[in-house]
């Protein structure tokens, strides 16, 4: 259909061309049903809204920029999944950059960022981030800190309870019996790492006071989990159980033990933190504690959607974490000292 307008869409969906208008730009005060309808009847009608006069009566690119530490492993496709659907949902476009844990490549991402989108999802997890983010983030932009240490005033923060959930997960493997509990940490840089042995260190010293804590240095990857579950095989006697600070890492451990004959749980219980889609698919399944990832990501970009709308003040909250127990934890080791 040849020169359709905003007007035709209204007529079709039955609302006002300043409905339409609001619906197609992203902003938050459209009920979810008239969104629906709306974008049901430009897609019926083939409409589509010229893209640079669009911008020039609203100076919006129609664009979220996601600047994250690294796009691989099935934590990111899953944050990056949340993200799409929510920016899909409301017609948006995605500019995507990765800065590998480097914080100078994090302040060039942010940078190249400026003018080009509407709101910034940013996740950096490296402790010294606010000092950081501070230099590089300008504040008329809006902009939703994903997991990472609070102390920007002004911006909004959406993160994990991974002090929470690392207590728990130490209160469950106690409760099942097992007293060496060995804990393989992430990035000594990075605040969720901190948070979650920290977690663990409480609820040892809670849990089993004068016990020594056991804590082998991870990187969150893979490659960094097999060479702890090395380590921990070495040592005399072995740990009972074995917490990751995140599912990769105990994944790596898992294929250390397997590799070694070792039993899992009848010799060493493992467990994880993420709950990332592969954790039940091993054998024996992981226990973890989950993070709803996807969602982590839908909430962080309908935050930040509701604030480029004008329409939401800066806040500071956490999603909270379930333990999810599986076989690799199932049974109680087989000699307690």
């Amino acid at each position: 259909m040849a020169n359709v307008t905003i007007k035709d869409v209204a007529r079709v969906a039955q609302v006002s061309v300043a409905t339409v208008s609001r619906a197609l730009n992203g902003h938050g005060n459209v009920a979810e049903d008239v969104r629906t309808r709306v974008f049901a009847a430009a897609q019926q009608l083939r409409y589509t809204p010229h893209a640079a006069a669009r911008s020039l009566s609203s100076r919006r690119t129609q664009t979220l920029g996601v600047v994250l530490p690294d796009l691989h492993g099935e934590f990111f496709s899953e944050l990056m999944r949340g993200i799409d659907q929510v920016a899909r949902a409301h017609r948006l476009h995605l500019l995507v950059s990765s800065y590998h844990g480097n914080p100078e490549e994090q302040g060039a991402a942010l940078r190249a960022m400026r003018g080009r989108v509407d709101g910034l999802l940013v996740m950096s997890p490296i402790v010294a981030a606010p000092a950081l983010l501070s230099e590089e983030l300008e504040p008329s932009l809006p902009t939703v800190l994903i997991n990472s240490q609070a102390g920007l005033d002004g911006t909004a923060v959406l993160g994990v309870d991974n002090y929470g959930g690392a207590v728990a997960m130490v209160e469950h493997l106690v409760a099942r019996g097992h007293r060496r509990i060995a804990f393989i940490a992430g990035p000594r840089d990075n605040f969720d790492a901190h948070e979650r042995l920290r977690g663990y260190r409480d609820a040892l010293a809670r849990l089993q006071p004068g016990s020594h804590e056991w804590v082998v240095q991870g990187d969150f990857d893979e490659a960094s989990g097999h060479r702890a579950g090395h380590e921990l095989l070495a040592a005399s006697p072995r740990p009972d159980a074995v917490f990751a600070a995140n599912d990769m890492m105990a994944l790596g451990c898992l294929f250390a033990f397997a590799q070694a004959g070792v039993a899992i749980p009848g010799d060493i219980a493992l467990a994880g933190f993420d709950d990332i889609p592969l954790a039940r698919y091993v054998h024996p399944a992981l226990t973890t504690m989950r993070v709803n990832i996807a969602e982590l990501g839908a909430r962080a970009a309908r935050l930040l959607i509701a604030q480029v709308a004008g329409e939401a003040a800066s806040e500071t909250s956490v999603i909270a974490t379930e333990l999810i127990v599986r076989e690799s934890s199932g049974i109680p080791p087989r000699t307690l000292s």
